[in-house]
């Protein structure tokens, strides 16, 4: 039973003392998180759109055309002008959905048990998925490179292959499948593909743009059936804010589930009550940034990521697992464990994360990780190393 003990004043003192707890971006010392400090833009967008709830958009009709303006322009982005979809709480539940969406599809034709083929560098959320719908899931061998073994996956494919699941930009190591391999390969064999571009969806158009790579990944590959992507990693919203587009309306409608009692009787969501504030920072930032913002933002952190590159390459003792193609670099050192590592880099303040397989040390370099945060990391690295 709830009972007022304290005012205001009390109130926000303690959640103060909470929120000092936390780490904050502005430190640059988050070295592990694919999130970001979401832009003051954004921020306020959001804050202005605090009260509207997509799951009910019949009330909130501006709410509900900004989320079709947005899923529009990231339809654009993506190289179609017709994909649909939702922003939504995260790539988890994106991936989630393209699951759903593809296994209503195949039980169209099959009764027996779906199967997914997918790369152990495939996000955790697909395991959830898995348990969620009852999905057998199919390992497709890596190569060399740590990338979907493409000679290898046409091998993987039964009657009873539901989906495949292709990455740009693992959670790992930052790494962009051979989708248009994989996309022509699924296309010929007519088995869904998702891919799970929650890190790379805000990176890879704006590489592409500036002529910096050549990496085809999304519908302009014929065979791609869905993505997801994150406006709140690299598009710099406010967390939640995910994306889920499928190449066509009638995959998204294997979702609809009827809402007699709404302003809008079909839903096509996972989450029922759905804040429109994300979508509203979205919609600001996109429509703030353009093209040429997002490159240059894109453009920093990457210059950064080979900056970090180099400078660890040229450090005794250290290797780094494979060259980045994104901003996510993994790195171990001769003669010391990874977890002991990781332990000493956090007693210095430094937030990192690891890698599974080959296990090391995992750096994202988002755009709140600047130049002098990395040289003070490098320095602190050096000092450890020299110590061990």
């Amino acid at each position: 039973m709830f009972k007022k003990t304290h005012d205001q004043k009390y109130i926000f003192e303690k959640l103060e003392s909470f929120h000092q707890m936390d780490m904050t971006y502005d430190s640059g010392r988050i070295l592990g998180s694919m999130c970001t400090k979401p832009d003051p833009i954004a921020l306020e967008a959001f804050r202005m759109f605090t009260e509207t709830n997509l799951g009910d958009g019949g009330l909130f009709k501006g709410t509900s055309m900004m989320e079709d303006e947005v899923i529009s322009s990231l339809s654009r982005l993506l190289h179609s002008s017709e994909a649909c979809g939702h922003i939504v709480t995260g790539g988890t539940e994106a991936n989630i959905m393209a699951m759903c969406a593809a296994k209503y599809i195949f039980q169209e034709d099959n009764e027996d048990t779906p199967e997914v083929i997918l790369p152990r560098t495939a996000h955790f959320s697909f395991k959830k998925a898995c348990s969620m719908l009852s999905l057998k899931t199919v390992e497709v061998p890596l190569n060399d490179e740590y990338k979907i073994d493409t000679t290898a996956l046409e091998d993987c494919i039964t009657d009873n292959t539901m989906a495949i699941v292709a990455i740009a930009g693992s959670t790992e190591f930052g790494l962009v499948d051979d989708i248009h391999e994989i996309s022509k390969i699924a296309h010929s064999n007519d088995v869904y593909l998702h891919v799970d571009a929650a890190l790379g969806g805000f990176i890879i158009p704006f590489l592409n743009y500036r002529n910096k790579t050549r990496l085809n990944f999304d519908f302009k590959c014929k065979g791609v059936s869905s993505i997801t992507l994150d406006p709140h990693k690299m598009g710099l919203a406010p967390v939640p804010a995910g994306g889920i587009l499928f190449r066509e309306k009638k995959y998204l409608d294997k979702l609809a589930i009827d809402a007699p009692y709404l302003t809008k009787n079909v839903q096509t969501t996972i989450v029922g009550t759905r804040t429109g504030a994300t979508t509203a920072a979205t919609w600001a930032l996109i429509n703030y940034y353009g093209m040429d913002g997002y490159a240059d933002i894109v453009e920093g952190s990457i210059n950064l990521t080979g900056y970090t590159y180099n400078k660890l390459r040229q450090m005794k003792n250290v290797n780094v697992i494979v060259k980045p193609e994104l901003n996510v670099i993994a790195f171990n050192v001769d003669d010391m464990k990874v977890n002991v590592l990781k332990e000493e880099l956090f007693k210095k303040g430094w937030r990192v994360s690891n890698t599974v397989k080959p296990y090391a040390i995992r750096l994202v370099l988002m755009p709140h990780v600047k130049r002098e945060h990395i040289d003070e990391f490098l320095s602190d690295l050096e000092e450890i190393i020299g110590g061990s």
